[in-house]
């Protein structure tokens, strides 16, 4: 059976925003995702009877608002309920005079966020504000750049005069975000550049808030705050909003498929296909070298004037394009791409609320404020985090891992049955290989999952008795059921070498590949992951003015 799709696209939630984007540029779209459920890592899944799981990304606050806006994503069902205080890092130590260990909580309160950072220091409670005015001076100022492809270095050296004129308009993002920047520029280059924890040193005295800020930079990479570029990994993760509220970070309801659905319903809307269970082989490559669709696993061919690829560059590249369609030193080129990652998520459904020695419950059983938080785990000294990172780097995962812990269904009550809560868990660092370079087992699954578990007790006495199902996602784990290749969340490393001009590779930056007519547009290429969709709508510009141009 052949499907005449104009345009043909594999996998999502990029993939989905681009088709949404080529509809209403005129153009037809199929969308065809491997899986039965819609959505790449951003799904929603029942893994244990009654309990329904955000089963790999699970917070929203990167995407970006035009797409949210264009693509009318409230209408069509996204709902975000967003969390206020939004982290909180409870300590290990003992209660003095009966009282409970301290505790670090931070939200959009700056009075009451200034109360508790001066439990631990006056002198960090006074320049918090601005700290936080720094961040969101430099993160507003790259927001040109997040929207746009690339500067188009090959139009501006070679071919006509009239080509390079025409590529200079790539050059008005840089422009601007040079601008907005002015005499920030040494302050973005060191943050970028720099260790997170140079950066946080200087703000800074008080361990717990230095460590509880660090997590943003090495979370999902396999970085430490004491490694160069891990400040850019800070900023990525502040660089969101929500309902118009920089910086915020929320539950979707329904889990993390509510928003993979809404730009599905978004899409077809505009009259876009989309197909699930549909497994794609290969790019089809025509006589004259061009993409002219792609081949199912099943045999069925389907034909379209162009392809976009949401896989990552390793499976569209090394997986799904025939061999001799690309040039030998470019698939060297794709196997130096890091995809090195530090994370396993561990998703689990409990019949209690978790009750923590820090904040404990109240007598009624009903969720405290704390409860909605990103609730950082072994996370209240640098010392800790980096003790974590170095056990991982040696193949061991680490026997006091950093987790970051959240419970959605503290407001959103559609996840879990009455009394219970799913509880989701984001944890470094775990290797993709074990030591002498072994493959994860059912066993080292069990035994790092009882690892993990044994220290949120130590935090939360009653956890460990309170879980009656949980998903082990390792490394190898994510990689096989999402397609993430590595197990890495976005696609391939966010490290200084592999972000703007060099995402994925210089030749591919900006998303067209070596095969005419084959396009990437997921999270491998610029700006990156964080359910973003930056990369999608990129890529839907850049096929549209190349239809133009035809």
């Amino acid at each position: 059976m052949m499907d005449h799709s104009q345009l043909c696209l594999h996998r999502c939630h990029n993939g989905l925003i681009a088709s949404a984007y080529l509809q209403k540029g005129g153009l037809k779209t199929a969308v065809l995702e491997r899986r039965h459920v819609l959505g790449g890592a951003a799904v929603s899944e029942e893994i244990i009877p009654g309990f329904h799981f955000s089963r790999a990304s699970y917070l929203l606050s990167l995407l970006r608002p035009h797409i949210y806006q264009d693509l009318e994503l409230k209408k069509h069902g996204l709902k975000v309920y967003i969390r206020d205080p939004y982290s909180f890092t409870p300590m290990l130590e003992d209660g003095v005079r009966g009282r409970p260990p301290r505790s670090l909580t931070l939200g959009a309160d700056l009075e009451k966020t200034q109360q508790e950072i001066g439990k631990f220091s006056e002198k960090d409670a006074k320049v918090y504000p601005d700290f936080l005015s720094y961040l969101e001076r430099l993160a507003c100022a790259i927001h040109p750049l997040l929207d746009a492809p690339p500067v188009d270095i090959p139009g501006l050296t070679q071919g006509s005069l009239r080509k390079k004129i025409t590529a200079l308009g790539s050059l008005k993002p840089l422009v601007k975000s040079g601008l907005k920047l002015g005499k920030n520029i040494p302050d973005f280059y060191e943050l970028v550049t720099a260790p997170a924890i140079k950066v946080l040193n200087r703000w800074f005295e008080s361990e717990p808030l230095r460590a509880t800020l660090a997590t943003d930079s090495v979370i999902g990479a396999n970085t430490s705050p004491n490694n160069p570029g891990s400040g850019y990994v800070l900023l990525h993760h502040v660089m969101g909003e929500l309902e118009k509220e920089k910086g915020a970070w929320g539950y979707v309801e329904g889990g993390m498929g509510g928003v993979s659905q809404s730009i599905a319903r978004s899409a077809r809307s505009l009259g876009a296909d989309i197909f699930t269970n549909r497994d794609v082989k290969q790019v089809l490559i025509g006589q004259d070298g061009s993409a002219k669709g792609i081949i199912l696993t099943d045999g069925t061919e389907v034909h379209s004037k162009v392809v976009l690829s949401n896989a990552t560059p390793y499976i569209t590249f090394k997986q799904l394009t025939p061999k001799d369609a690309l040039p030998e030193a470019f698939i060297t080129a794709v196997d130096q791409i890091d995809y090195t990652s530090p994370v396993t998520k561990i998703n689990v459904a409990v019949d209690k609320l978790p009750n923590f020695l820090a904040a404990p419950n109240s007598a009624d059983g009903k969720p405290g404020p704390h409860h909605q938080c990103s609730i950082h785990l072994n996370c209240e000294s640098m010392e800790v985090l980096e003790e974590a990172y170095r056990e991982g780097q040696q193949g061991c995962p680490s026997s006091r891992p950093m987790i970051e812990m959240t419970i959605p269904s503290v407001l959103d009550p559609t996840l879990a049955p009455p009394g219970c809560h799913v509880v989701s868990l984001f944890i470094q660092f775990t290797p993709y290989l074990l030591e002498g370079r072994r493959a994860w087992t059912d066993e080292d699954r069990e035994r790092f999952a009882d690892t993990v578990f044994d220290w949120v007790e130590h935090y939360a006495p009653g956890f460990k008795n309170s879980i009656v199902g949980k998903d082990i996602l390792t490394p190898p784990d994510l990689e096989r059921v999402f397609g993430l290749t590595g197990g890495n969340i976005f696609h391939g490393s966010m490290s200084l070498d592999q972000l703007y001009l060099a995402r994925p590779l210089p030749s591919v930056a900006d998303y067209r590949s070596p095969v005419k007519g084959l396009y990437l547009c997921g999270s491998g290429s610029h700006p990156g992951g964080g359910v973003m969709g930056a990369a999608g709508w990129n890529s839907a510009l850049k096929v549209l003015a190349d239809f133009k141009r035809l």
